[in-house]
C-alpha cells in the first residue's frame, strides 16, 4: 500500500513527546509499504519557510513549519490547527496513494484528510486519539456556544466519511458510536509498549541515579509528559507535603513542560518540597526515556477527575508498562481498572492524598511487592500492547478499507483486556 499518514504532531525518538505515529509507521514500511507522512514542523527557530522533506527509518516525513507550544492560548492552537489544514490539504492531493491515515488530535485534521480523499477517490481511515470536542469542553477551553456546534458538526462530519475508525480504548470507542457510528467499523488499538526499547537497563538506572546528587538510592516516583491543565500537576505538590509530613525518604521528579509548569514550581516552591523532596526537569527526548523508567521505583500517570478524561490512553502507562515499572494512577476509567486487576501498580483514585503518601511510603520500601508489581506490568506490556501486534492490527485494518472492508475493524482489533 501506499499510504498517506496525517499527523499534525509527529514526533521521532530525538524529540520529547509521544512516537505513536513514527513507531506505528516505522512497522508499515518494514512490511513493505510505502509511507508519507505529513505534518508540521513546531519549532519557533527554523530554517524553512515551507514543506520540507526528510527521510525518518524508511518513512518520507514531510513537514511544514507552523509554531505550536503547549503555552500558546487555545485561541493560537486554533490558529495553528486551520494554518495547518490549509496546508496539508494541497499536500495530500499533490501525494499519490492509496489510502488516506488521518489522526487526531487536533480534530481538525479531518480538514484535509476528507477533501483529499474525496478528490482521489481512495478511503479514509480516521483514528481518535482523544474524544474532541469533548475534551475541550470539560476543561473550559471550548465556551462559544457555536464553536461548539461547530466543533460536533466536524467530529460527525469525520466520523461519517471514514471507511472505518481506530479509537485508541474501549471508552473512546463508546464515544464514536454515542456520535451515531457503526460499532463494527471502529477498531480499538491503543497506545503501545515497546518492550525492545523499554526493557529494564540496570547500568542506565546506575548512571541516572549517581548524576543527581539529591536522588541516591532513595525510592523515585516520576512523572513525565505535559504540564497541562488536564494534568493537574498539583496534586504531586500536594503529595510531596504528604510525604514530608510523615518524614518519607521518597523523592518525587516531574519531567517535562507546558503552560502550568511555572505555577506547579511556584506552588511547590510555596509549599516547602520544591528541591526537598519535588524535583523537576525539562523535557527529555523519547530515546532517554528508558534510562529514566529503569531508574525509577514507580511512574505515574495523572489528570484532573472529569470523566471525559478516562478513556484516554497515556503514552507514559505503555512505557511504564515496558519497562517493568509499577504504575501509579490518580483517575478513573478503564487504565484505572487494567492496573487494579492486573496488579501492576497503584490505583488511587478519588483516595485522600494523606491515605495516598501513606501507601505509597509501604509500597515503595516493599521490595517484593515492587518485585511483583514490576513483573505483572511487563507481562501485561508484552501479552496485551505489544506495539508489533498492534502495529499489524492497524495495518490489516487499513488493508481491509482499501480492499472494500472484507473483514470488519472490530473483528480485527476488539480491544478487550479484561
Amino acid at each position: 500500500m501506499r499510504i498517506i499518514y496525517l499527523h499534525q504532531y509527529f514526533n521521532t525518538p530525538e524529540m520529547s513527546g509521544g512516537t505513536r505515529s513514527y513507531e506505528m509507521a516505522r512497522r508499515m514500511v518494514a512490511a513493505g509499504h510505502e509511507v508519507h507522512m505529513v505534518t508540521s514542523f513546531r519549532e519557533e527557530h527554523r530554517e524553512h519557510d515551507g514543506w520540507f522533506q526528510t527521510d525518518e527509518s524508511g518513512i518520507q516525513v514531510h513537514w511544514y513549519p507552523v509554531r505550536y507550544s503547549n503555552h500558546m492560548s487555545y485561541g493560537q492552537r486554533v490558529g495553528a490547527f486551520l494554518s495547518f489544514a490549509l496546508a496539508a490539504r494541497r499536500k495530500a492531493v499533490d501525494l499519490d496513494g492509496d489510502v488516506i491515515f488521518a489522526t487526531s488530535t487536533p480534530l481538525t485534521i479531518a480538514l484535509p484528510a476528507v477533501p483529499a480523499a474525496r478528490k482521489k477517490k481512495i478511503p479514509m481511515v480516521f483514528e481518535v486519539r482523544d474524544l474532541w470536542p469533548e475534551m475541550p469542553i470539560a476543561v473550559g477551553a471550548l465556551k462559544n456556544p457555536l464553536l461548539r456546534f461547530l466543533a460536533r458538526k466536524l467530529e460527525r462530519w469525520a466520523y461519517q466519511n471514514a471507511k472505518a475508525v481506530v479509537a485508541l480504548s474501549p471508552g473512546m470507542k463508546e464515544g464514536v458510536v454515542r456520535a451515531g457510528y457503526n460499532p463494527d467499523k471502529i477498531a480499538v488499538i491503543p497506545n503501545s509498549s515497546d518492550n525492545a526499547e523499554f526493557t529494564y537497563d540496570a547500568a542506565a538506572a546506575a548512571r541516572f541515579r549517581s548524576e543527581r546528587s539529591w536522588l541516591g538510592d532513595k525510592p523515585l516516583l516520576v512523572y513525565t509528559g505535559t504540564f497541562g491543565k488536564v494534568n493537574g500537576l498539583g496534586y504531586m505538590v500536594e503529595l510531596a507535603k504528604g510525604l514530608r509530613t510523615i518524614g518519607s525518604d521518597i523523592r518525587i521528579l516531574l519531567v517535562g513542560d507546558g503552560a502550568e509548569r511555572p505555577l506547579v514550581i511556584k506552588r511547590a516552591r510555596e509549599a516547602g518540597v520544591l528541591d526537598v523532596n519535588l524535583f523537576y526537569e525539562s523535557r527529555l527526548p523519547k530515546r532517554e526515556m528508558p534510562a529514566l523508567l529503569s531508574a525509577a521505583t514507580m511512574a505515574s500517570a495523572l489528570f484532573i477527575d472529569l470523566p471525559e478524561m478516562r478513556p484516554n490512553s497515556a503514552n507514559k502507562f505503555f512505557d511504564a508498562l515496558a519497562s517493568g515499572t509499577p504504575v501509579l494512577l490518580n483517575y478513573g476509567g478503564w487504565m484505572h481498572d487494567l492496573v487494579q486487576k492486573h496488579e501492576c501498580g497503584v490505583a488511587l483514585w478519588q483516595r485522600p492524598v494523606a491515605e495516598v503518601a501513606a501507601e505509597l511510603e509501604n509500597k515503595m520500601h516493599d521490595s517484593q511487592w515492587l518485585a511483583k508489581a514490576g513483573h505483572a506490568a511487563r507481562t501485561l506490556a508484552e501479552d496485551c500492547f505489544d506495539r508489533d501486534v498492534l502495529a499489524e492490527q492497524l495495518q490489516r485494518v487499513l488493508e481491509a478499507a482499501v480492499q472494500g472492508d472484507q473483514v470488519s475493524a472490530a473483528e480485527i482489533a476488539p480491544g478487550h483486556y479484561y
